[in-house]
């Protein structure tokens, strides 16, 4: 692993965060705080919408669009026309998933057992009309999703393999690589869920072998919320018609017709925010500025040592599981409800997350849980707001 960011690039970064100025924030898993600089280019756009008109300072917007689609390429280490800008993880996720050619009866499809709440209810929506079943491949005994015990389940009635790569309730890393190797020797359709992942660790589609990725830009990449980024591989694209068209995803020939792009963008729409695009530009590229290994390195090291100070507080419980982990840090604080403890640790000014069974339901009655307070913290955290996080739980504990 790269080394951690140094001390006094990390302070810089936080000054030109405003947000680290106001508040103790432990949710980047849910929405981190943006830069001045993506702020920048937001009002930047919205100003010459305001001068020139909206549509007429169009013609930036698209060049700027341009720019998040290259360089979300780069992150992937995909090619540009592999990149559709979307309005967030859901709205990618599904509509790659509404794209897929009818479900029969008997289809089967496969999820890890942390799948997001939202996909699941996607997927069991279309399963149920059409007589097809959903599965939870088995995890191992780190709680990662098996890839053996997922090859041991195949057979030609396998329509589809999704897996969440990073879990919205807990510090796991699946193996995602693994999954796509025994999705690729099959000929099965995977699909991954990067929300959490994409802008806290390097991602290369390739290595992964999955033919749709997606995540929004709201968490690890702190761009705006309303923006997100959906991958599909070059040769999975005719796989995939649009559940609907407009005039940007298939445009009328010369005939009249309808073209379907043969690119990523026939799963856009024609409407969007050409704003928050600009400022989707401006997080990716300060992503890359900075290296996603040392990105990655800084948040393991943050969250590893709040995973240890938590631990030895009396009366929590740290729920992280898995081999590798994320920067989010599950907990429990025993006779509080996490919800309540997010409450309470908000009115000292220090902002945290809590999931109930709905965000991942298998996870969360497999093991027992009804709810989780996490913590996940960001290569802008620092020492002394870990302190604080610590000093207000420890008070709380009592």
């Amino acid at each position: 692993m790269s080394a951690p960011l140094a001390p006094a690039a990390i302070q810089s970064l936080r000054a030109l965060t405003p947000g680290t100025q106001s508040t103790v924030h432990f949710n980047h898993a849910g929405a981190s705080l943006p830069s001045a600089a993506t702020l920048q280019a937001i009002h930047a756009h919205l100003a010459r919408e305001a001068a020139q008109g909206p549509m007429e300072a169009g013609v930036k917007a698209r060049e700027l669009t341009e720019a998040a689609r290259t360089l979300a390429a780069q992150l992937l280490n995909a090619q540009p026309d592999e990149i559709a800008l979307t309005g967030g993880n859901s709205s990618g996720w599904g509509a790659a998933f509404a794209a897929l050619a009818a479900w029969r009866p008997g289809d089967r499809i496969l999820v890890g057992r942390h799948e997001w709440g939202g996909n699941l209810a996607a997927m069991r929506f279309k399963a149920e009309l059409a007589g097809a079943t959903l599965e939870t491949i088995p995890s191992d005994d780190s709680g990662c999703v098996d890839a053996d015990a997922l090859e041991s389940m195949l057979d030609d009635r396998v329509r589809l393999i999704a897996l969440t790569w990073l879990p919205a309730n807990g510090g796991l890393i699946n193996p995602a690589a693994a999954i796509g190797r025994v999705a690729q020797r099959h000929g099965i359709p995977y699909f991954v869920d990067a929300a959490q992942a994409v802008g806290q660790l390097p991602v290369d589609v390739a290595q992964i072998g999955c033919d749709v990725l997606s995540t929004p830009g709201r968490k690890a990449l702190r761009g705006p919320r309303g923006t997100g980024l959906l991958y599909v591989r070059r040769g999975f694209l005719d796989q995939l018609t649009p559940a609907f068209v407009d005039t940007h995803s298939a445009p009328l020939g010369a005939d009249g017709r309808p073209v379907l792009r043969q690119d990523a963008a026939r799963l856009e729409l024609a409407e969007s925010s050409p704003a928050l695009r600009c400022g989707l530009a401006n997080a990716l590229r300060e992503a890359l500025d900075l290296g996603l290994d040392a990105i990655r390195a800084t948040i393991d090291a943050r969250a590893q040592a709040l995973r240890a100070e938590l631990a030895a507080i009396p009366g929590i419980t740290v729920l992280d599981q898995g081999r590798e982990r994320s920067g989010l840090v599950a907990f429990n604080l025993a006779g509080q409800d996490a919800a309540a403890v997010q409450r309470q640790l908000a009115a000292q000014g220090i902002v945290i997350g809590s999931n109930g069974v709905p965000y991942t339901p298998l996870d969360m009655e497999a093991r027992g849980l009804t709810r989780i307070a996490r913590a996940s913290v960001s290569y802008l955290t620092s020492d002394a707001e870990i302190d604080r996080l610590l000093e207000g739980l420890r008070g709380l504990a009592r």
